[in-house]
């Protein structure tokens, strides 16, 4: 399939000319006089450097990855049908059915920017991180200093070769000992059936099959569910244990994964989750 790298790089500036600040969720500066996104706000947002963008928007860049138009897609809120057609524009098939999808509808990224009053993050259907908000990178640290492929829960919840939490920087306990390791083994499962073949799903279970025994325990189980809600106690360093409810809710056909952290209002885990967040211990970051 050939590249046409003049209209790939028209619409990336068009599409970048098009969107604000304010609904990529970057704060809008006074005296700005470009109303779209600049190319190092671009760059930020998809997690790479201003120089590539450049390229990419003057065509010098003639191979784009299938990660890379991912991330520009999350970044620049495409539809489905607009992030496919950059696909196709970049000489690359569109994600199919029967494939993990990474992209973050721009409904579910407006609640991430807007939604001050939880912690949110996006997970694909096998619990890999997409993205998450202030809140979550206040909360229990900020996840962009893992790089993308070891954004995990399932590795997280069973580590493999004596590896530590990358998701959390700071101690996250459930209040349901057992419940959260046998609910993601479950949803995997469920996801198996979902995405038939898929070779990340397919090589992320043979990897923790084989280095870490408990998964491997509850997997030969063979229980299928999905991880709906839950209570955790986040131990922040600045205020202290706070409890917080978990509650996951699932969007559409590519199985994404909304974890949203909350704390009951009017009471003491409120005000501190409140603080939490103020303290800015880690600022906020978008996955590329």
């Amino acid at each position: 399939m050939s590249v046409d790298q003049t209209t790939f790089a028209a619409t990336l500036r068009a599409w970048r000319d098009r969107l604000s600040p304010a609904s990529a969720g970057l704060p809008m500066r006074h005296g700005r006089r470009t109303q779209g996104l600049r190319r190092e706000e671009l760059a930020e947002l998809a997690g790479v450097s201003v120089d590539y963008v450049v390229r990419l928007e003057q065509g010098r860049a003639t191979t784009p990855s299938p990660q890379i138009v991912a991330a520009l897609a999350r970044a620049l809120r495409l539809t489905l049908d607009e992030r496919d057609h950059l696909y196709r524009l970049a000489g690359l098939a569109p994600p199919g059915d029967g494939e993990i999808s990474d992209h973050v509808p721009p409904g579910i990224q407006r609640i991430l920017s807007r939604n001050d009053d939880s912690a949110t993050a996006v997970f694909a259907a096998d619990w890999q991180l997409i993205q998450w908000n202030r809140g979550w990178a206040a909360l229990v640290g900020d996840p962009s200093a893992t790089p993308p492929a070891q954004r995990n829960f399932a590795l997280d919840t069973f580590p493999v070769d004596g590896e530590a939490p990358r998701l959390a920087q700071w101690p996250v306990e459930a209040v349901e000992h057992d419940s959260v390791p046998a609910a993601v083994v479950s949803d995997l499962r469920r996801a198996t059936g979902r995405f038939p073949g898929n070779r990340r799903l397919g090589d992320l279970i043979d990897r923790l099959t084989a280095g870490n025994e408990r998964f491997a325990q509850l997997w030969a189980a063979g229980e299928v569910g999905a991880h709906r809600e839950g209570h955790k106690t986040v131990h922040h360093p600045a205020v202290g244990p706070i409890l917080v409810d978990c509650d996951v809710l699932t969007d559409g056909d590519a199985e994404l994964k909304i974890v949203i952290l909350s704390a009951t209002p009017d009471t003491e885990d409120e005000t501190k989750f409140r603080l939490a967040v103020m303290s800015g211990i880690q600022e906020p970051a978008t996955s590329s």
